[in-house]
């Protein structure tokens, strides 16, 4: 595809909120998105640990972008990413020890995020520096959103408050906490999301 047809910065940008969601609309990433979002902590950490690592692989391959040989470039995309990852996890062990420990093995598992492999390939590896960032950016917006959003229904069911805070009274929704609250809350949300979708369009 020829790159003058291809998205422009704000496009790329705007559709990776809203129109082009990771989460509610591409569903990728949904090991995180469904592990991690017990907690509005974890979900804002995860997504933090993410957008660093879709944001410095995206200025790398579109820099790397006339260089790529088409047989590499999935193995240039990879070994970029594990760097990256690297230093994320090891930022996250020094500086946030309990975050990493509760986050555990959902870290290292950015190096298989279908989100920025999918960037990497569909804008980095073919369009100049600064579209590749506001591509990652509006990825890195929308993956926060999605899992902010779920986390915040998840934690409050679950626990009856957010961040610490308690509703008095509360009687909390064990389920919330486990895999079946995670599937539930990203069904419902999912089909909100294409409800409000389609009444737009009408």
């Amino acid at each position: 595809m020829a790159e003058a047809s291809l998205p422009g910065a704000a496009r790329r940008f705007r559709y990776g909120i809203l129109d082009d969601n990771p989460v509610y609309r591409q569903l990728l990433g949904m090991c995180p998105t469904l592990a991690v979002t017990a907690s509005l902590g974890g979900a804002v950490t995860m997504a933090g640990a993410t957008a660093f690592v879709l944001v410095m692989a995206n200025i790398v391959v579109a820099l790397l972008r006339n260089r790529l040989k088409g047989h590499l470039r999935i193995l240039v995309f990879t070994l970029t990413i594990a760097a990256f990852v690297t230093v994320v996890d090891r930022f996250l062990a020094a500086y946030m020890f309990d975050m990493s420990r509760k986050l555990g093995k959902y870290v290292p598992l950015i190096i298989v995020n279908c989100i920025i492999i999918c960037r990497c390939e569909v804008c980095a590896s073919r369009q100049p520096l600064h579209v590749a960032i506001a591509d990652a950016f509006g990825q890195a917006f929308g993956f926060l959103f999605g899992l902010i959003s779920i986390a915040v229904v998840r934690e409050f069911l679950a626990t009856g408050g957010l961040l610490g805070w308690r509703l008095p009274g509360w009687v909390g929704w064990t389920v919330m906490k486990g895999p079946a609250g995670a599937f539930i809350t990203l069904g419902v949300l999912i089909g909100l999301v294409n409800w409000l979708s389609r009444r737009k369009r009408r």
